[in-house]
């Protein structure tokens, strides 16, 4: 059997873990106001995602896993999106790290077994566009030093993916630690306007001594055509928290239009939601936020197609993956945008006040979006319609 065999065959099993993450979603969405108001830790609700075992999703079934294939987890992240976008920032990027191990290293096995076990969560300081830190030899070992940047997930996790170049200008060189290692500093300076309980601070690095064992080199970064697929799972992470964030803003909006608000008095109508723009607004919001749904979960197919290959992808194969995830992207985003700052004209000047807190929609996918930007996309998408040219595997491509 092959060690990325998707599963778990029975449907019955997939069904209770949809119900599950339904029900983690529900929670969270009765304290999702406040909790984006205070930022910070999201300890609480961080233990309930460990408890409830959907941490282990994609880990295969025969290392304690559930052994669910990218396009249903993917969902399942879009599903806590619903409700906080910043819970599931840290429940995608779980399984983002967990792919990283597979796909950049042979020690995964171990790693699997252990976060099983242990209920680990996966903390990220790998952002290759942060080059601060760096790697020296020290013996049969190596050394960090340094500081990273946009560290999610760093605070209350149990494990970190790291990243460093050496002095000279050499490799990437990431590795997998214990976030408690001796010299590392989690800091709790992320204070952006959106995705407040995502832990994004910094992360410094004290003299921290890594172990020859810890790096992930077989085959590394970007070593193969499949260690090359890690940034279309990022990239399709991220894709699914704006469409999460999109749904939840477009239901909130919905039940607030029928409920509160009222239709303008030029409007000829009684209700609200009589109103023909009103109408006509719902059905542009439903067009865009479809459009996007299908193009990202058939991404997500060509991303579990192109998992199962396994070092047999070929670079066609994950050319045409590559392409699916940037188109899905730059509609995710488009749609996402235009939803969560149109949502004002379908519920109206009430829906404003703070107690009703629709600016979260908007801040958090526009705080997200920022950090790579669509046009990138369009670019290797023109190049790939009009030259033929395969988008290049990277971190962000």
């Amino acid at each position: 059997m092959s060690s990325n065999s998707l599963g778990p065959h029975n449907k019955a099993a997939v069904s209770r873990l949809f119900e599950l993450t339904e029900q983690l979603s529900a929670e969270f969405a009765k304290t999702a106001i406040v909790r984006d108001r205070q930022g910070g830790n999201a300890k609480i609700e961080r233990d309930l995602l460990r408890e409830s075992g959907l941490l282990n999703l994609i880990i295969p079934e025969s290392y304690g896993g559930h052994g669910v294939n990218w396009q249903d987890t993917l969902q399942m992240v879009r599903i806590i999106c619903r409700a906080d976008s910043s819970l599931g920032h840290l429940f995608g990027f779980q399984h983002l790290l967990l792919a990283t191990i597979r796909l950049y290293g042979n020690q995964w096995p171990e790693y699997y077994r252990k976060t099983v076990q242990g209920k680990w969560f996966w903390g990220n300081t790998l952002n290759p566009l942060d080059t601060r830190a760096t790697i020296t030899p020290d013996k049969q070992d190596w050394r960090v030093n340094g500081i990273k940047s946009f560290c999610s997930g760093a605070t209350d996790s149990d494990y970190l993916i790291v990243s460093a170049f050496p002095p000279n200008g050499g490799k990437l060189v990431v590795a997998a630690i214990p976030s408690n290692r001796a010299g590392i500093k989690i800091n709790s300076d992320w204070d952006n306007m959106g995705q407040r309980q995502t832990d994004s601070g910094s992360v410094e690095f004290h003299d921290v001594r890594i172990l020859d064992s810890e790096i992930l080199r077989d085959p590394g970064p970007l070593g193969t055509e499949f260690a090359g697929l890690r940034s279309l799972i990022a990239q399709l992470v991220l894709t699914n928290i704006y469409i999460g964030i999109a749904e939840g803003a477009l239901t909130e909006a919905r039940s607030y239009t029928k409920s509160q608000s009222r239709a303008w008095f030029r409007s000829g109508v009684e209700y609200a939601t009589s109103d023909p723009y009103v109408l006509h607004k719902y059905g542009e919001f439903w067009v865009e936020l479809n459009a996007a749904i299908l193009a990202t979960d058939y991404a997500a197919h060509l991303l579990d197609l192109a998992w199962l290959k396994e070092e047999r992808l070929t670079e066609s194969e994950r050319a045409q993956a590559a392409v699916a995830a940037s188109t899905a992207k730059v509609l995710a985003t488009r749609a996402g945008l235009d939803i969560t700052q149109r949502l004002f004209e379908v519920t109206g000047a009430r829906a404003t006040q703070s107690s009703a807190a629709f600016d979260r929609f908007w801040r958090n996918l526009r705080t997200h979006s920022l950090h790579d930007p669509v046009d990138y996309k369009l670019l290797d998408l023109g190049e790939w319609v009009l030259n033929g040219k395969s988008p290049t595997p990277g971190f962000y491509s």
